[in-house]
């Protein structure tokens, strides 16, 4: 028989990425929260590749950050190396990526967590869910340990029905050979929930003694670091930064993966979910851009003391024997020992679309699901995901009303919106080009964004959101000085253009036209007119940005209006599609399925034409007259 553990407000299973997020979350706006984890050993682990960040991802930190959460702060005390990616381009595609001392980083956000008030942490593994008339009440425990609660947040990764492929050898595993969660995948079939099968895979680890580096090709760090969270002073870091390394597979490593593909669980048939589209393993990148004669591959060190190299790039469930014979066909590694295996894993993933905006599910009231569980690859999506479903848990617990990002607002507004809408039927991952504002979703522009709602929920302090406001009105009025400082064509403004290669001014012209000029930095124009005011670097590349692309940002502004408008039309959840006259059968399953919560959503779903939603539109203002009458 069970016995009564106790009763919390917020119950979390699961302490990856997501789990902390949620947790930590809920007991930061004072709820009584416990976190349980199957080994407090785990606690934040990388069991994949040792970085956080890179294009889309890094986006996703910053949005944490700003709304309260932890993986940047968290990051930015623990990396090895901070590089910004796509500097080349255009700032809506700059990402910051930190490769992580993965060991430092688990440690790190452990400590946090046992530090922080309102907040259990505690080993034991979830196995049942109490649901009573459709409510979620709490959790029991394999040792029979029942807890109560008023939300439940799920956060299991590839936990759930874990199996660790690895060629001819199968096993039930969670990943790095941690117990599997077996029962809490029967627990949600037996309330409802329909589960996809998906795979993941990480790719061999070696030891740095092996390994050749004059054959490679070296990847600094950046010299003047950034940093992820907006926190985080710059003088915090003293450390060197280590350098990842760059080789590429060669002929032989090709000819190898072909000659075994009959060893390959991906061609066998033995590998049942499905994997990731933007993380192929080495054998599928084979075959599948046959083309190709190499692929790049990068050394990254997993801390600063372990001599574990990740091998980035290869990805494998191939058997042991062929992944060292890989492994040494690829320049710089001719002599390389291989300290852990690459493996396939396969987990049950909840269908997304059983769930509203808020990640609370449509079938148990109170039950929340955030990570990989819901379909999605990586840490970052999975942290974004938590920090959202420990705000909706927790507001939940205090009555308020959910917090929905906008796609408009924030890369976790588009990732939670992509499945819940659209859902997934491969382990989904953040692309820019997944958002249509890309240019407003800015790296830099994350706390502009969201920390006025970080601020509203209780996550982000009195004196950080003072240091914001003041921020953005120094940005603000540097702008409003530009526009009424005038540059006129004297010997210093035409010498500064000549050495730009700008062509030289015939008449007096202020600061803003001159910004948007190409090539005219804010540097240049500092140095001629100083500012009377002190501005940081951030908030000059933010004066910088907001003057260059004024022009797209307006349009996108204007696009960002017209979907509030649709946004704005909400649908009563009671609707029933089906006594709708004139919608396509193929909109009336899909609208039943996702039951949008406004025009807008339902506008995402595919399979909605713009004619269903016509009909729609037309039947809500039938439907609402009828309401407001029957009001009175």
């Amino acid at each position: 028989m069970g016995y009564r553990a106790g009763d919390y407000d917020v119950i979390v299973i699961g302490a990856g990425h997501a789990g902390c997020e949620a947790a930590l979350a809920a007991a930061r706006m004072g709820c009584e929260t416990l976190l349980l984890t199957i080994n407090l050993d785990m606690v934040a682990f990388m069991p994949c590749n040792p970085s956080v960040g890179g294009p889309a991802k890094g986006h996703v930190v910053r949005e944490i950050d700003a709304l309260g959460g932890e993986m940047g702060r968290n990051i930015d005390k623990t990396f090895i190396q901070m590089r910004m990616l796509n500097t080349g381009k255009g700032p809506a595609v700059h990402a910051l990526r930190a490769q992580a001392d993965k060991f430092l980083y688990q440690h790190t956000m452990k400590e946090t967590i046992e530090k922080q008030e309102k907040l259990t942490l505690r080993q034991g593994m979830a196995e049942e869910l109490i649901v009573e008339d459709g409510v979620c009440k709490g959790i029991v425990t394999k040792t029979g340990a029942e807890y109560g609660a008023k939300s439940v947040v799920i956060t299991t990764g590839t936990y759930l029905r874990g199996k660790v492929i690895l060629g001819e050898l199968m096993y039930e595993s969670g990943p790095n050979n941690q117990q599997p969660s077996i029962k809490l995948s029967e627990s949600l079939k037996q309330n409802g929930f329909q589960l996809a099968r998906f795979k993941t895979g990480t790719p061999p680890r070696v030891h740095e003694d092996t390994i050749d580096f004059s054959k490679t090709e070296i990847q600094p760090g950046d010299s003047k670091p950034k940093y992820f969270s907006y926190e985080t002073e710059y003088e915090a870091h003293s450390e060197t930064q280590l350098p990842c390394w760059l080789t590429y597979t060669s002929e032989e490593t090709h000819k190898i993966i072909n000659d075994n593909l009959h060893r390959a669980p991906m061609f066998t048939g033995v590998i049942e979910g499905t994997g990731p589209r933007y993380c192929p393993s080495i054998e599928d990148k084979i075959v599948r851009f046959a083309d190709k004669p190499k692929h790049q591959i990068f050394l990254e060190p997993e801390g600063r003391n372990t001599k574990e190299y990740y091998v980035q790039g290869l990805s494998t469930s191939m058997p042991e024997d062929v992944q060292l014979n890989i492994l040494r066909s690829i320049p710089g590694l001719e002599k390389v020992e291989m300290m852990r295996t690459g493996y396939a894993i396969e987990y049950d993933a909840v269908v997304p679309t059983q769930l509203w905006p808020s990640l609370e599910t449509k079938l148990v009231e109170g039950l929340f699901t955030a990570g990989q569980i819901n379909g999605t690859s990586g840490y970052e999506e999975a942290a974004g995901q938590g920090v959202m479903a420990g705000i909706n848990a927790a507001r939940k617990v205090q009555g308020a009303t959910p917090v929905i990002i906008d796609r408009s607002k924030g890369y976790i507004g588009v990732m939670i919106d992509d499945l819940v809408t659209k859902g997934t039927n491969e382990p989904y991952r953040l692309l820019t080009s997944r958002a249509e504002y890309r240019l407003l979703l800015r790296h830099d522009n994350a706390d502009l964004r969201l920390t006025p709602i970080g601020h509203e929920i209780g996550l982000i302090g009195e004196a950080r959101y003072e240091k914001f406001l003041d921020k953005k009105a120094r940005v603000e009025a540097e702008i409003v000085r530009l526009k009424e400082t005038k540059f006129r064509p004297d010997e210093a403004v035409q010498a500064m253009l000549a050495e730009c290669g700008s062509a030289a001014l015939q008449n007096t012209t202020d600061g803003i036209t001159l910004l948007r000029r190409p090539e005219i930095s804010y540097g240049h124009l500092e140095a001629l007119a100083p500012s009377p005011v002190d501005l940081t670097d951030d908030m000059k590349e933010q004066v910088e940005i907001q003057v260059k692309y004024t022009g797209y940002i307006e349009k996108q502004l204007l696009q960002v209006e017209r979907l509030e408008k649709m946004e704005k039309k909400r649908i009563p959840d009671n609707i029933d599609y089906d006594i709708i006259h004139g919608l396509a059968m193929e909109a009336k399953q899909k609208l039943t399925k996702v039951r949008p919560l406004s025009i807008g959503q339902a506008s995402r779903i595919s399979g909605v034409t713009p004619a269903d939603l016509s009909i729609l539109l037309v039947h809500l203002e039938h439907y609402n007259r009828v309401t407001a009458a029957a009001r009175g």
